[in-house]
C-alpha cells in the first residue's frame, strides 16, 4: 500500500525568502527597560506596550505593563469585544464591575484577573501605601476603550469570590 502522506524534498520547493523570514523575524525578546510609553495614559497610571503591531508585528494580541499609583483608579469602561488578562506583579488590585459596579474582587501579587468582553469595570490600586504593578494582555492589537460616564456606583459593592474545586469561599 502506497503512503499517500509521504513527503519528498522536491515537495517543499517554496520561495526561500519568505520561508526563511522566520529565522530573523521569529521569536522576539522585548527587554523590560525598552517598553514603549506611547500608549493611552490615565492620571495616576503609567502604561507601556511590550507587544503590539507597531513593535513586533503582532496581529491578534497586545501586551504591556501598567503601574498604578496608591489609591489611583480608572474611570468606568469596557474594552469592547476584547478579552483582557491582568497579572498582578506587586501590590493589591481591586476590580469593580457591573452595570453599577456592584461587584468587587481583589487580587494580589501572583494572581491573574480575567475581564470578559463588554464588562463595565474599574481598576483600582487598593493599597494606600505602594504602587500596583501589573502585566496586561489583550486579545487584539487594537486599543479599544469605551468610557462609560453615566454609571451611578452603588455604595458598597458586593463581594464575589471565585469558587471552584481549588478556590473555596472564605469561612
Amino acid at each position: 500500500m502506497a503512503d499517500d502522506h509521504a513527503h519528498h524534498p522536491q515537495d517543499h520547493a517554496h520561495d526561500h525568502t519568505h520561508d526563511e523570514r522566520w529565522k530573523h523575524d521569529g521569536v522576539r525578546v522585548i527587554k523590560g527597560d525598552r517598553l514603549d510609553p506611547n500608549t493611552a495614559q490615565t492620571p495616576g497610571m503609567f502604561r507601556q506596550a511590550a507587544i503590539n503591531h507597531a513593535r513586533v508585528g503582532a496581529q491578534k494580541i497586545w501586551a504591556g505593563t501598567v503601574t498604578i499609583e496608591p489609591n489611583a483608579k480608572t474611570g468606568v469602561h469596557h474594552h469592547g469585544a476584547l478579552e483582557s488578562v491582568i497579572y498582578v506583579v506587586r501590590g493589591r488590585a481591586r476590580m469593580r464591575w457591573g452595570e453599577r459596579l456592584e461587584y468587587v474582587a481583589e487580587a494580589e501579587a501572583g494572581d491573574f484577573i480575567f475581564v470578559p468582553p463588554y464588562v463595565p469595570h474599574q481598576e483600582i490600586n487598593a493599597d494606600p501605601d505602594q504602587p500596583l504593578d501589573c502585566v496586561l494582555v489583550r486579545s487584539d492589537n487594537e486599543a479599544v476603550v469605551v468610557n462609560i460616564t453615566d454609571v451611578e456606583p452603588v455604595e458598597k459593592p458586593e463581594a464575589v469570590y471565585w469558587v471552584d474545586p481549588i478556590h473555596r469561599p472564605p469561612e
